[in-house]
């Protein structure tokens, strides 16, 4: 019995996607690692600089507290919202009108556009007329998040916890609501206390979502523009100036294009390595497939 002949011609259908993935990211990521190893004086005459930029970027003090900056936001934004997401997944209820009503809830913050996000929060946090900076202050509270640094941090940390919580919460529920009533029965029947339930049931059960919830909330948190940007502008000073902000500071304000290249090159393999080292430590008691 002769063996079927492959048809290759369903790679026509793949075609398009690959040249469209060419021209969105391959095409724009040569680009810029063209503008990373040269240097331009105008009139479209560029000189090759080798690994100037690199090494300027890397020993730069000015992308050294930026990098603190983004890890210190993103380590916060990570401890506040995975257990707070989990938290309220555990509190939403698994069936009839409730959970649909407390599904549609959660999905609210996340269809709000990130630039409406930030406008909405500077306004709420001004110190005179904001709901927030109002109360606070005639609470006795000395709240001026464009004077302060410590209030900058705290309502921009705030901000994001508001508006990114529900995505956790959402993948949380639908790890839970995964898990077999088999689980439960048999918990109850051994006597199994609420933490037992939760550590050997729930916990195992929602490890790939979570998986997948500290990768999205490492990444996003990580490359987070637009809404730093419309709430503080990076200030006051640069207390709030993340790695994004600073990078389309030297790209767009001082148009210093080669140093802008490199160090989007150098942010872009540092967002690859730490979500590498996430996913391989969370993933490490995996059998391999």
């Amino acid at each position: 019995m002769s063996a079927k002949p492959l048809n290759q011609r369903a790679w026509w259908l793949v075609l398009p996607v690959l040249l469209l993935v060419a021209f969105n990211a391959v095409i724009p990521l040569m680009t810029v690692v063209n503008y990373s190893v040269q240097e331009t004086f105008g009139d479209n005459k560029f000189f090759f600089e080798g690994v100037k930029w690199y090494s300027e970027v890397v020993n730069s003090p000015r992308f050294h507290e930026a990098l603190k900056r983004q890890l210190l936001f993103t380590a916060i934004i990570l401890a506040l919202e995975v257990p707070l997401g989990v938290a309220i997944a555990l509190a939403m209820p698994r069936r009839g009108a409730w959970a649909s009503v407390c599904l549609v809830l959660m999905s609210m913050p996340l269809l709000i556009p990130w630039n409406v996000v930030g406008a909405m929060w500077n306004i709420f946090a001004l110190p005179d007329i904001g709901l927030l900076g109002w109360t606070l202050n005639k609470l006795g509270f000395d709240y001026n998040y464009t004077r302060q640094p410590l209030a900058a941090w705290a309502t921009l940390i705030a901000m994001d916890v508001w508006h990114w919580t529900s995505l956790v919460a959402l993948l949380a529920y639908a790890g839970l609501s995964a898990i077999p009533d088999a689980y439960y029965q048999a918990a109850k029947i051994d006597g199994a206390s609420g933490w037992a339930v939760f550590r050997h049931v729930q916990l195992p059960k929602m490890k790939h979502v979570l998986t997948i919830a500290v990768l999205l909330r490492f990444m996003d948190s990580f490359m987070i523009y637009t809404e730093p940007v419309v709430l503080t502008g990076g200030g006051p000073g640069n207390a709030t100036t993340l790695l994004s902000i600073d990078l389309v500071k030297i790209a767009l304000g001082q148009f210093d294009l080669g140093p802008a290249a490199a160090m989007s090159l150098i942010y872009f393999l540092i967002i690859l390595l730490l979500s590498w080292v996430f996913y391989r430590v969370m993933t490490l008691d995996q059998d391999p497939a």
